[in-house]
């Protein structure tokens, strides 16, 4: 009598758990989550925008969720290596990446990247826009001013002209083999291992033009040692209001903006990165940290999972097809 009492106490109880989310219990315990600090992955090294980005973003969210948001640089293959890490990572809340253009292209650059940047994540919010910017050197080019100039000036002088960039099948080298695409002109490329070095022999005259990112390339613009003659961005940049984007110098439509946003591992809560992505909206939306983002060369531009994902997409693929037209490979 006494195992059948216990065994019918034992059948409602499973009943009653089975119909918990019939009566409208939640999945998940979204007011238990964060009980723990929060890793946010840096696939790139201390110091650079990407890295700067999280700090900003990072030590407003923590402010917001009453949990440290702690933040971990992984540098290595373009992010790869970070990425494909925290691919393998539980999807619960508790570890993010900021993704920068690098990595979400690295699966076409690297035979094995480690990871499907359409599957393996989820997308939570952009963060931030890196324009990118066309320079020459105005000794080398006096009369190089604006983009159609340069490709008058290159199209005359066929095999003779190179421009560099920060390395094989970065975003500066892929973005100028788009525009050579599209304007029907030839220059070749230089790699360099860094945008320092590549700067560095643009000034010096060892190299004439170059498609650097902004900030690294600003005060070279200030000084006079650069000319900048387009920008990337579909819209002028505030850091160079004066200068025209490609798309206002015949080429409707050209957008090259490498950008940043943060991911989760794929199987993280939507609740937990629907709120992650309202508190990284408002926290973009406040003046000062647009400020402190644009004063380390970033534009704040928030866009929600869905956008976001689109935009994955989008580049990924868009991207992608320059990488294999021309053969491009980081190893």
């Amino acid at each position: 009598m006494r195992a059948s009492l216990s065994l019918a106490r034992l059948t409602r109880r499973a009943l009653f758990l089975c119909l918990l989310p019939v009566l409208g219990a939640p999945a998940f315990a979204a007011d238990a989550w964060p009980a723990k600090p929060i890793k946010l992955i840096v696939p790139f090294p201390p110091g650079g925008p990407t890295d700067t980005a999280s700090r900003i973003v990072g030590l407003q969210l923590a402010e917001r969720l009453k949990q440290p948001v702690v933040v971990e640089n992984k540098a290595g293959a373009s992010g790869a290596i970070a990425a494909a890490q925290v691919a393998k990572t539980p999807g619960d809340g508790y570890t993010f990446m900021m993704l920068a253009t690098p990595t979400l292209l690295a699966p076409h650059m690297y035979k094995k990247a480690g990871y499907d940047i359409l599957t393996d994540f989820v997308p939570v919010a952009s963060v931030y826009d890196l324009p990118i910017v066309m320079v020459v050197n105005p000794a080398l080019m006096p009369t190089v001013t604006d983009v159609q100039k340069l490709i008058t000036h290159a199209s005359a002088r066929p095999g003779q002209l190179s421009y560099t960039s920060s390395g094989a099948g970065s975003f500066g080298h892929l973005s100028m083999e788009l525009l050579k695409q599209l304007g029907g002109f030839d220059m070749q490329h230089i790699a360099y291992k860094g945008g320092v070095p590549a700067i560095t022999d643009t000034i010096g005259g060892q190299v004439p033009m170059m498609y650097a990112d902004l900030v690294a390339a600003l005060p070279h613009i200030k000084s006079g040692r650069l000319r900048a003659i387009g920008v990337g961005s579909p819209r002028r940049v505030p850091m160079l209001p004066e200068v025209k984007t490609i798309a206002e110098q015949g080429f409707k439509g050209f957008d090259a903006v490498s950008w940043g946003g943060l991911l989760a591992p794929a199987g993280t809560p939507r609740e937990i990165v629907d709120r992650v992505s309202k508190e990284v909206g408002e926290i973009l939306a406040d003046k000062a940290v647009q400020e402190k983002l644009l004063n380390a060369g970033a534009i704040a531009n928030f866009q929600p999972p869905q956008q976001m994902a689109q935009r994955v997409k989008t580049d990924y693929e868009k991207w992608g097809k320059v990488i294999r037209d021309k053969g491009i490979s980081a190893e």
